[in-house]
């Protein structure tokens, strides 16, 4: 393995690891709860409806709002890392 798959691998894992608070952050699912007037609050509003009024556990919008206000936990974050790498190692064998 050379340095550039090493670095594109290492690149891979910290960034998707680094990118999801980021990107929750930005589309509303915050620490503190949804941010009123989001694309979080549109999608936990069509699921609210679709399921009688409210939010089930277990669904997409809940499990995002648990990671944005609580963070990603161990086995996520090994996940979401390993996932990384690959992308990161498939970026640097198309290089």
């Amino acid at each position: 393995m050379g340095l550039l798959s090493f670095c594109a691998i290492a690149a891979g894992a910290a960034g998707s690891v680094a990118a999801v608070p980021l990107v929750l952050g930005a589309v509303g699912f915050g620490a503190t709860g949804i941010v009123a007037g989001s694309v979080a609050a549109k999608m936990m509003s069509v699921a609210a409806i679709a399921n009688g009024g409210g939010v089930a556990a277990g669904s997409t919008v809940a499990v995002l709002q648990s990671v944005g206000m609580a963070g990603l936990g161990g086995a996520a974050t090994a996940a979401l890392g390993s996932a990384g790498g690959v992308v990161g190692a498939v970026i640097a064998a198309i290089v």
